[in-house]
């Protein structure tokens, strides 16, 4: 009970302080909230729809995400500069003329209200945009402003985006192409400069390598055979001193045998080898016949030099000296077939380094057509993208509710302001009374003497004071409490009639902070 008494004392000795706070910001918040400006608040609500024309059919160039097209919508309008053109072609605020460019960008960037359907990772399509203004012919113009900013910047930025990507892709196949070009050129100088030593021909050099060789070959056996006929020739005429039947003799059983085993000699050497056993046995009996003929020879008596054996020798001599003349021929025939093998090894051997080059300059111009290839496609899709930008048949924004005037201010709410403002007051108050009792540590009963020094005093005498100080107490707070209730109405008065009126005053205050009631 007793502190209950005690806590009432110190309540009411305290109540000035209570009443000075409560009172001053109960006048401040009810004076501010008849004197603040009204506001109209202008709404419009945009729908980003998507392309008219199905993706499977004819996809636009211009692929950006609904959140990140929100975002470039809401940043491109925020601009300064865009921010300067609507407050000055609107007339947003009535100083504007004195305001400096920083000012009427926070304050219209103050007024303005962006908000974005869904959530961050689930966005909407739709966009709310508001604002506010001192009359509702303003706020709605403002947001008709807006609104054709938004529509003409996002034509702009689409088409431009498109228009960036067809310009792209020519420049690609226009480079590729001459790419491609310069490759070509390569490939035909490498063929041109390499024609006899290329591996698309391998294969018809290979088979005319064999058929020199089979040439060379021939022709030493064809030589080989014309040796054999002279030195047989020789052998003959030494042996009968004859040359056959067309010198008019007839040829004894042995010679016409000699003769017929030397054709076959002949034949048998044109198509098997010296060590062949038929050459061999061939051989053998040539010589075996013409040993019996020179035995008999030497026998006979010879007989001296007849016409008949001069005759012989005559031909004996023009038949060697044509077979010379074909061995001669033969030999020309294998050097020229030679020196062709020769070039046609030597190509032979050139062919698998041509090879490689040739496959790999084959290879840099396939990967350089895929890619001529590859981009030829994506400019016909930038094209036709370009187009469907062009028309507007791409992604576009309708306006699903057009901003209107509206009919009666939507800010502030004074009841709410001016209530809200007194009932701070009076908590304000209270705990000023308490905070002043908590930092107050100056023993005012027995208990507080008791509890700092551990005395308890024999008896309390209170303080009295005079007529004269209880007189001046009582001056002092009644001054003070005239000067709270009048003078603080009329500073504000004052400054409204002399300085500034306080609709603009708050209204130019509520811009500084960007804070909107």
């Amino acid at each position: 009970m007793n502190e209950l008494k005690y806590y009432s004392s110190i309540f009411l000795r305290r109540l000035h302080y209570f009443l000075i706070i409560s009172v001053i910001i109960s006048a401040v918040s009810i004076i501010a909230a008849f004197t603040l400006p009204p506001a109209y608040e202008s709404q419009t609500r945009l729908l980003l729809e998507g392309p008219q024309i199905p993706s499977e059919l004819a996809a636009s160039t211009v692929m950006v995400g609904l959140a990140e097209q929100l975002e470039i919508i809401e940043q491109r309008l925020m601009t300064r500069a865009n921010m300067l053109d609507v407050a000055r072609s609107q007339q947003v605020f009535e100083d504007i003329q004195t305001m400096s460019a920083d000012g009427i960008v926070e304050a219209m960037r103050a007024r303005t209200t962006i908000q974005k359907g869904g959530t961050s990772r689930k966005p909407t399509p739709i966009l709310t945009i508001s604002f506010e203004a001192r009359n509702p012919s303003i706020a709605a113009g403002v947001l008709n402003e807006y609104l054709t900013l938004i529509e003409r910047q996002n034509a702009e930025f689409r088409t431009s985006r498109a228009g960036n990507t067809l310009e792209f892709f020519q420049q690609e196949v226009n480079r590729l192409g001459q790419d491609l070009n310069t490759q070509s050129a390569r490939i035909l100088e490498f063929k041109t400069r390499n024609s006899g030593a290329l591996p698309e021909s391998l294969e018809y050099r290979l088979d005319q390598q064999a058929t020199l060789q089979e040439q060379i070959r021939q022709i030493d056996r064809d030589t080989t055979t014309l040796r054999n006929q002279g030195e047989r020739l020789v052998q003959i005429f030494e042996t009968t001193g004859q040359l056959g039947a067309n010198e008019g003799t007839r040829l004894s059983p042995d010679e016409q045998r000699l003769q017929e085993m030397q054709t076959q000699l002949d034949e048998a050497l044109s198509v098997y080898s010296p060590e062949n056993p038929r050459v061999k046995m061939l051989e053998a009996q040539i010589k075996q016949v013409e040993d019996r003929l020179a035995s008999r020879t030497a026998t006979e008596k010879p007989e001296t030099n007849t016409p008949a054996q001069s005759l012989g020798s005559a031909t004996l001599n023009l038949q060697l000296s044509e077979i010379e003349t074909r061995i001669s021929m033969l030999q020309e025939q294998r050097e020229d077939t030679a020196s062709r093998l020769t070039l046609l090894e030597e190509s032979l051997a050139r062919t698998p380094a041509n090879t490689v080059t040739l496959d790999e300059l084959n290879r840099t111009y396939t990967n350089i057509e895929q890619q001529y290839n590859t981009a030829v496609d994506r400019l016909a899709q930038a094209s036709t993208g370009e187009r469907i930008e062009s028309l507007a048949r791409g992604q576009r924004i309708s306006i699903i509710e057009p901003p209107a005037a509206p009919n009666q201010p939507t800010k502030p709410n004074r009841v709410l302001i001016a209530g809200g403002g007194t009932a701070f007051g009076i908590l304000a108050g209270v705990a000023l009374i308490f905070l002043i009792e908590l930092l107050n540590r100056t023993a005012r009963r027995a208990e507080d003497i008791v509890k700092h020094i551990g005395v308890r005093p024999l008896a309390t005498i209170p303080y009295m004071r005079s007529r004269s100080e209880i007189f001046w107490k009582r001056l002092i707070k009644v001054t003070l409490y005239l000067l709270i209730l009048v003078g603080i109405p009329l500073a504000i008065y004052a400054v409204h009639l002399y300085y500034l009126p306080l609709d603009l005053l708050a209204d130019r205050a509520m811009n500084k902070i960007g804070v909107r009631w």
